[in-house]
């Protein structure tokens, strides 16, 4: 297998930067040859390139790369919302590879659902199949929440990215109306991001004891969830909040982008609250949606619990570039940084 048969992929959020090769040669949904998530911390993504070629040894490094990113892709330029770097298609050639795609990470997922079986999915709710060729929506939180939209026309696919977990949070209660009063004090204008993230669980947890007028005592999100599960009564009412507001952000996006297809939750956060999620007012919320509660009613919501998925995505974006570019084959510049760093990697002990 050449370098010409594969694609190297990155998955890039606030908090991870993971890369793997990815073979297209069949005409599956491709074979994640070897993944890596990084721990730890690098000033750019191109030191933390350079980190992941040394640990393929000895697999040949494609000459095409497409990286998805949390943020907004422009002009094939990103800057992270949640991490400081700078990141172009331009600097990725540069730096040695022959093509590079720059993609929203929602994106990269969307272009991965018609890739995803049963066994990557988990149902939320009961069983719908989805109205074939009809939009499907993509959203999930993370140290940030993203949205994207998946619009279908015939065999045609349009990943539609947004800033969706910027838009403004929407109280759906007295309680969460409290909690917009507490956040709105603290930050100014809360989206929906201030509630359904990491740090928005954290958020919801602290407003909550404002609101008891108890300490606002700092909680991670990783611990709240724990003692939620181990039947903390603050922490459990914490989570509820935080599943339930997501079931309403939920629907207002399948009803905001038509997703008669589907709706499939993404993201670490919902495969680890996943039973939480089961029993809670996930779905009722995503129902209620006055007027329109009958079209919602019949929508299918589905967690993606396949985590080679953004990966898998991001491939088959870079490959469809590839062959929408027409470009000629061509190997990398033997004096690119690229080649250094594999050469590097050959001689090291």
């Amino acid at each position: 297998m050449g370098s010409e048969d594969t694609v190297l992929v990155g998955d890039v959020g606030g908090t991870h930067a993971r890369f793997a090769i990815v073979d297209v040669s069949g005409s599956g949904p491709g074979r994640v040859l070897h993944r890596l998530d990084l721990e730890q911390e690098f000033p750019s993504l191109i030191a933390a390139l350079c980190d992941y070629i040394k640990h393929c040894r000895e697999l040949p490094i494609p000459t095409i790369a497409s990286i998805a990113v949390a943020g907004p892709v422009t002009a094939g330029k990103a800057r992270l919302t949640n991490r400081d770097w700078e990141i172009s298609e331009k600097a990725l050639q540069e730096f040695g590879f022959r093509e590079a795609l720059l993609i929203n990470d929602f994106a990269a997922l969307a272009f991965a659902i018609d890739l995803l079986t049963e066994n990557d999915l988990h149902r939320i709710g009961p069983q719908f199949a989805g109205l074939p060729g009809a939009p499907i929506t993509i959203l999930g939180p993370g140290t940030g929440f993203g949205v994207c939209c998946l619009a279908r026309f015939g065999d045609h696919i349009i990943p539609l990215a947004t800033e969706g977990g910027h838009v403004a949070f929407a109280p759906g209660n007295e309680r969460e109306m409290g909690i917009l009063r507490c956040l709105w004090k603290k930050h100014g204008r809360v989206s929906i991001e201030r509630v359904l993230s990491g740090p928005g669980l954290e958020n919801l947890y602290g407003a909550l004891q404002q609101l008891e007028g108890r300490p606002d005592v700092a909680m991670s999100a990783t611990r709240i969830a724990d003692r939620a599960a181990g039947g903390d009564a603050r922490c459990r009412e914490a989570l509820g909040m935080f599943c339930s507001v997501l079931g309403s952000v939920a629907g207002d996006f399948a009803l905001a982008h038509g997703a008669a297809g589907g709706v499939y939750i993404a993201g670490g956060i919902g495969q680890k609250i996943q039973g939480f999620l089961e029993q809670s007012d996930f779905r009722a919320s995503f129902e209620s949606k006055g007027r329109l509660s009958a079209f919602v009613k019949s929508i299918p919501t589905k967690l993606i619990v396949n985590g080679d998925a953004a990966l898998l995505g991001a491939a088959r974006a870079g490959l469809r570039r590839i062959i929408a570019s027409g470009r000629p084959e061509a190997g990398r510049r033997p004096d690119s940084a690229l080649s250094r760093a594999i050469h590097e990697r050959q001689n090291e002990p």
